[in-house]
């Protein structure tokens, strides 16, 4: 298979992109991000995919954020190595196809992956 979702069945944007893409008829897998981590380097290919920095992808209104001192000034190592020790500082969710990726803010931005 050739997509995989990073889904969140909590989050409301993660089951709203969930369903766009089985309403037309794509096939993703689905990779519960939380249980099953992205790795450094896992994190390192989909940020270069979305055209983002690290800190882009960050959800920084998370509790761990705070505790993490991380800011705008850190490296992107730092972001990366948090986001992999702590999943729940992943923007969710991420739709990766082939060597493309889109954030699903909206979920409507992940259908730019198919044409």
């Amino acid at each position: 298979m050739t997509t995989t979702i990073w889904h969140n069945p909590r989050c409301s944007k993660s089951r709203l992109t969930l369903a766009l893409l089985q309403e037309h008829d794509i096939e993703a897998t689905v990779r519960l991000y939380l249980e099953d981590a992205p790795s450094v380097a896992e994190l390192n290919v989909v940020v270069s995919q979305l055209g983002i920095r690290p800190w882009d992808l960050l959800r920084r209104g998370e509790n761990i954020f705070k505790g993490l001192g991380l800011n705008k000034g850190s490296s992107d190592k730092a972001v990366i190595e948090a986001m992999a020790k702590h999943p729940i500082l992943i923007e969710r969710p991420v739709v990766i196809h082939h060597d493309k990726a889109a954030l699903g803010r909206p979920p409507e931005n992940t259908l730019a992956l198919f044409n």
